[in-house]
Order: structure tokens, then sequence, then C-alpha cells
């Protein structure tokens, strides 16, 4: 029998509950008795499998048993020398490569378009970003790839940094060169870390990009919960041989919760099989859905559902098909207002609306069904909302100005609560982004310009989920005390 048929932790959980053990322990509900309307709500079977590690279950801060065996299963689906399963997101594991790789003082090459919980980890240990600014595509208004010429010039400048980070990939489907920027870095001696949030299929689909362990990078993360089927807020870290093990699951231990859920590691457990057993199968059919919808889309008329055709070779070395993206501007509308569109007069819940785009995620739960129901849709909205597009914006990425590191400006003496539209010039404190992408627009450390200015008031006026600062309302910021930068 393929070994990938197994699922110790679930098999471990389906053996505990078959022994109707005596609860004297935590989680205080005691199998859902002390909470009925939790029981209504999730049913019986999930509220008598949210248990607390013991013997027989293992303990992910230190995993000797059936949690071992199913990282150990993880490591040879996705074909990494270790994995780690991880319960508080990829942005937990996103940290758990930042602070593995970099300490205070230390350089890290990265791309400024990353998801916050980059810059978050850099906020608390301290090293350096040193940014490569990605090009822009000037109609769709998105940041691509990390250029080689660009992260060749990075690493001639800083030949002391200690990592490069990559994403792969983006949000919209971009991949860099993966496998020569591996190749870069290895020859100065200076890890790779891949954020792969949104590319787990890339280890089990065909005509797929290339993932990070196959081009030899040091530790990647993959969200699970995303393509890969598992609940929301599981993910996999994974890791070569180049980065001990043991370094690694102390610096997970330093912010990740004792209390792993089960319900989150099941879940872990039995998508990993189901990769490993149906996966290139699943995903076939994932890349027929979107192939079809990308077309059918396409042909409306003014609506663009972008794919490998925007191939150059460099800054999008390759692009994720699974990836149905559509540029709305040229139906007069932001990508957000047919975001908003589709959720309240059809029903359809997007992935992402910014403003230029709407983002519909495609993946083994989808069927043939929602994508026509999505197409007609599009077609319907065109057909009743369509407008000039003058006034719109059209770029969805600024390049910032980087004065500070994140932490010495998230730790630095503030002004606080000063007007949006009086802080052109300043230093940046907090964090403003959109979220989804989660992409910052702002991070610690950067100057505001009018330009950011006028594009988070026109986010914020297009109804974008605007979040990070300390404001929830976003009309004022944080910022430098002058006498601080020097």
């Amino acid at each position: 029998m393929d070994k990938q048929s197994f699922a110790p932790i679930y098999e471990a959980l389906v053996e505990f509950r078959r022994n109707r053990v005596v609860p004297f322990d935590v989680p205080g509900h005691k199998r859902g008795r002390g909470n009925p309307e939790l029981v209504k709500l999730l049913g019986k079977q999930c509220v008598e499998l949210d248990v607390n590690s013991m013997k027989p279950l293992d303990n992910l801060c230190h995993p000797i048993s059936v949690i071992k065996e199913a990282e150990d299963l993880a490591a040879d689906a996705f074909g990494a020398a270790h994995a780690f399963l991880m319960v508080g997101g990829t942005t937990s594991a996103v940290q758990t490569m930042v602070l593995t790789a970099s300490k205070k003082g230390e350089k890290i090459i990265l791309p400024r378009n990353v998801h916050r919980s980059v810059i978050n980890a850099l906020v608390i240990n301290g090293a350096t970003p040193i940014y490569v600014n990605p090009d822009v595509d000037n109609r769709l208004g998105i940041a691509l790839g990390m250029k080689i010429s660009q992260v060749e010039k990075a690493i001639e400048e800083n030949p002391d940094a200690v990592a490069i980070l990559v994403n792969n990939p983006s949000y919209y489907g971009i991949c860099s060169n993966l496998k020569r920027i591996v190749e870069l870095a290895h020859e100065h001696n200076m890890l790779v870390l891949v954020d792969e949030a949104h590319g787990t299929h890339f280890y089990f689909g065909d005509d797929m990009p290339l993932s990070a362990m196959a081009a030899g990078a040091d530790m990647s993360c993959v969200s699970m919960h995303k393509s890969g089927g598992s609940l929301t807020q599981s993910s996999i870290l994974l890791t070569n041989s180049s980065v001990g093990p043991g370094y690694v699951r102390q610096v997970i231990n330093l912010t990740q919760t004792t209390s792993a859920s089960y319900l989150l590691l099941a879940s872990l457990d039995i998508s990993r099989r189901n990769l490993a057993l149906r996966g290139h199968e699943a995903f076939r059919e994932v890349l027929d859905m979107a192939e079809y919808a990308r077309t059918e889309i396409n042909n409306i008329g003014d609506y663009y559902a972008y794919g490998p055709e925007l191939i150059n070779g460099d800054s999008i070395y390759d692009f994720d098909k699974t990836k149905l993206t559509v540029f709305t501007l040229d139906v007069g509308l932001a990508g957000i207002e047919v975001y908003d569109l589709l959720r309240d007069e059809y029903d359809i819940q997007m992935e992402l609306g910014d403003i230029g785009n709407t983002l519909a995620y495609i993946s083994i739960g989808d069927r043939m069904r929602e994508i026509e129901r999505l197409v007609s849709a599009l077609y319907d909205i065109r057909r009743r909302f369509k407008r000039s597009r003058s006034g719109l914006f059209d770029h969805e990425y600024i390049n910032p100005s980087v004065v500070m590191s994140p932490q010495e400006a998230f730790y630095a003496p503030k002004e606080e609560m000063i007007p949006i539209r009086e802080t052109n010039g300043r230093i940046c404190t907090e964090f403003v982004m959109s979220y989804p992408p989660g992409i910052p627009i702002l991070a610690p450390g950067e100057r505001i310009t009018q330009e950011i200015i006028d594009y988070i008031l026109y986010a914020k006026e297009k109804g974008c989920s605007m979040t990070g600062p300390e404001d929830p309302k976003i009309e004022r910021l944080n910022v430098i005390k002058e006498a601080t930068i020097y």
C-alpha cells in the first residue's frame, strides 16, 4: 500500500473517539456537553474531536509519534527534507522563515510587494530589508516578479545579505525565475525563502510553474487551506536539508500556540493524503475550469481575464493558470465595484477586488456550474453597469520610498493621529493596506507621498477593505517625530 494512503493524526483521533475517554482536561466544553449551542452549530463529531494534546495524540511543540509521522509524510509528498504542520496560518510560517534566516542588523533581499507577515517579522527581529522594487504592468496596474538583473544588482550591492525571499506565485499568479534566483543566492551563500501561500497546487498539478522545493529553495511555506483544501488557518512549512530542523522547531515555538487545534492538524493530514493520491487529477480539472472561464470572460468584451500570454521570460517568468483574475477598468468599473456587485446582486463571493481587478480563486472544490454562473453574472454586469472609465485610477501598486527599517520606525517616538491629508512627506510608523491581498500600501519606515495619500483615499471611496493603522477609519496616521530622523 502507498504510504501516502495513511493519515496518522486522523486515524489516532478516530481511535481516541472510539475509546470514549473521560475528559478531565481542557477544552472546558468537555466534548461539547458544556456548550450545546456550539454543538448545534458545528456538529457533535466535530466538537468531540476538539481535544488537547495527550500521549496518544502527540504534541505539536515536540512531536514524537503521530504528528511526527504526519510531518514526515508531508515532507515526502512535497519533496522536502522536513515539513512542519502550522496552525497559525501561513502568516506564522512566513514569520518563522524570516526569523530562522535572519537576525537584528542582518540584511534580507525581498520584493516590496510581499505580504505584511514578512514585514511584521522584520519589526520583530530587527533585520534590514533590501527591497527589490518590482516592475509594474502599466495596463493592469499590478506588480510583477523580480527581474534577474534586479536580483543580481541587489546581491552585488549587498554581498553580506543572508537571504532572499521570493513570492511564488504572487496573488495575481505572477512567478519569477525561481530556479535562477536560487542559483544566484547559493553562489553567494544566501538562503532562499519562498512564500508559496498561493502555490500549494504547484506540487501536485501538471503543467504548473516550478515549486520552491523542486527549484532547490531552502525554506517554503504553503497555504494548504487556500488551494489544498484544508481548514482555514492551517499551513505547512517546508525545508530542505540546508536548514537545521531542530532550530526551525525552536523558532516556531517562539510564537506558535502550545494548544494546537486537532481539527486543523487532522485537516492538514487528510488534505495532504488527498492531494498525494488524487491531486494530479483534481488540479487538471481546476486548470480546465480556469482556462474555460478565461476564454468565456474574454469573449464577453471589455473584461480582460489574463493568463500565460503575459509571460516575458523575466519579470513574468511563468504564470499560474489556475488564477482567474479579471481586469475590469474597460467596463468603467473598479475591480472592487465588480466585486461588490457580484456579492450584492448575484450572491457570488470573489476572493479579491482591488482598484482594477477582481479575482476568482478556483480550486478543487469548484464545479463547472459555478463557473458558468460567474461568467453569466459578469456578462450581465457589463450589460447593466458599463460606463466610461474616465476618472478611474489605473494602477494598483506604488513603489515606496524607504527611510528607516520597519523595527526602527515601529518603535520610534511618534506624532499620533495626524489627519491623513496632512502627512505628505512624513515617515509612517504603521501599516496601511487593502485586505486582501494584504500587501502594504505603506509600511513602517516609508515616506508618505501625495500619490499614496490619493491612492488610499480613492481606495476607501471605492469601498476597498482597508486595514492596518491604529485609526480604524483610516482618516489619521501615526508618523515619526521629525527630530527622530537622522
